[in-house]
């Protein structure tokens, strides 16, 4: 697997090595051994998946301390825009944000550390999205940023139409 750095140190974009030929492709999804080396040593709880119609944005969410969250996500079918927020008050790069374009066919992964917000918006009909984490779901300590906070600057993709439900547009804004 190829890893490649993001403007925040501590996210990580995942390429896995991918054999094809005739029959289809294989890849390695997911290595223990291999993600301690090269990324981080975390032991992973639970996976979650989602399916999402075109315009449907999740997020942005998080788990406070002692329930954060790290993730590693992935895109089975389909395509999202996804984002993590750096939340770490401690942090250099604190309010900053990295975006990266997750598809089926590029079948990239983003590692997100605990201690960051995570949403994406589904840009085709039918997204599989799924996730590991290195917590366990805690409803008291969940926690969501408006995905439009001025601050955070995150330039959405334009689609005609974005569902958001009401848990995710009645979210606080994000202030320094």
């Amino acid at each position: 697997m190829k890893v490649i750095d993001t403007a925040i140190p501590d996210v990580k974009i995942i390429e896995p090595d991918v054999f094809s030929d005739e029959r289809g492709w294989f890849m390695e999804s997911w290595n223990h051994k291999s993600f301690c080396k090269q990324i981080a040593n975390r032991e992973f709880v639970q996976d979650n998946q989602s399916l999402s119609h075109r315009g449907v944005l999740r997020g942005l969410h998080y788990q406070t301390s002692p329930f954060a969250q790290g993730k590693l996500v992935r895109v089975i079918t389909g395509s999202v825009f996804d984002v993590a927020v750096d939340i770490r008050k401690s942090s250099k790069t604190y309010g900053r944000h990295v975006a990266v374009e997750l598809t089926a066919e590029n079948k990239k992964m983003l590692w997100i550390p605990e201690g960051f917000a995570h949403g994406f918006l589904a840009l085709e009909d039918n997204t599989i999205f799924t996730y590991k984490t290195t917590g366990y779901y805690n409803k008291e300590s969940e926690r969501s940023l408006h995905w439009k906070s001025p601050v955070l600057n995150i330039e959405w993709p334009s689609l005609e139409d974005i569902n958001v439900n009401e848990k995710d547009s009645s979210a606080h804004f994000f202030n320094y």
